[in-house]
């Protein structure tokens, strides 16, 4: 006889937890256990006040991007769309199945905030923590590159120039006011550190040493250009479509030629290591 499956869904036992529904060999287990989390609150310490309404705790914020880079999203509204659903991964960042998770747009301003430099700190933690782990071992490295598609239509493309000059304003950092003791304060911390600085650094190289600045002149300077693309035209007959053009919406795409079918979309080149 053919069986029919009715939904009926009951309310979860009170002895059952979100603890329990989490299998034991989940990768996000694995993670947790190996992964210690806890340094980031001391990396952006600085960054909150004293006083006021809590914020998102900043090793949730980390874990929620974690999440992202292991499961492939481009989007933080899709990220937290993946974490309700998905019982491991709202156990990973530590929410049970009634609290509410942060809202996507508390991510983006809480990312502003943070800036690259902590993005850059974490990083160089997190690699820090594979060597150690005997992770890293410094004979070989393998890259591999894909295409990723950009959550952008083709319609926002305008003339990079207008763009650039559009995302200056918009994201226009305004000088912070400091008062005279706060300066006077700084000023005073700054001298302390530099002398202390000074007797273990007296070896290295200057950064107007000649010898250093031959070594360095021909070298690719991605960090100082904060990871973005470098614009020189290459030679009178080539010229890329994103060196003149880019997207309102996300210009950090690039227009692209799909291989499946003729016609062009925004994407990125992206390559792992």
């Amino acid at each position: 006889m053919m069986g029919i499956k009715e939904r009926n869904f009951q309310p979860l036992p009170k002895d059952i937890s979100l603890e329990d529904l989490v299998p034991e060999d989940n990768f996000y287990r694995r993670l947790q256990e190996r992964l210690d989390l806890s340094f980031v609150r001391g990396l952006v310490e600085n960054l909150y006040a004293h006083s006021g309404r809590p914020s998102v705790d900043p090793e949730v914020f980390f874990r929620l991007q974690m999440v992202m880079f292991y499961e492939g999203i481009r989007s933080e509204r899709e990220l937290m769309r993946i974490v309700s659903e998905r019982l491991s991964a709202r156990w990973y960042v530590g929410y049970d199945l009634f609290e509410n998770l942060p809202d996507h747009s508390s991510l983006t301003r809480i990312r502003d905030r943070y800036g690259l430099s902590v993005f850059r700190e974490f990083f160089e933690r997190i690699v820090e923590e594979c060597v150690e782990a005997g992770l890293v071992w410094g004979e070989e490295v393998y890259f591999d590159a894909t295409t990723v598609d950009a959550h952008a239509s083709l319609d926002s493309i305008a003339p990079r120039f207008y763009v650039e000059e559009h995302l200056g304003e918009l994201f226009a950092e305004e000088e912070p006011t400091i008062d005279a003791e706060q300066e006077e304060e700084s000023a005073t911390i700054a001298n302390e550190l530099g002398e202390s600085l000074v007797a273990g650094f007296h070896d290295l190289p200057s950064a107007d040493d000649e010898a250093l600045m031959e070594s360095n002149g021909p070298k690719d300077d991605w960090i100082s250009r904060n990871g973005s693309q470098r614009r020189e035209q290459k030679g009178v007959w080539y010229r890329r479509k994103a060196d003149f053009l880019a997207s309102m919406t996300d210009p950090d795409s690039s227009p692209m030629k799909r291989r499946e079918s003729k016609g062009s979309h925004l994407g990125y080149y992206t390559h792992y290591g």
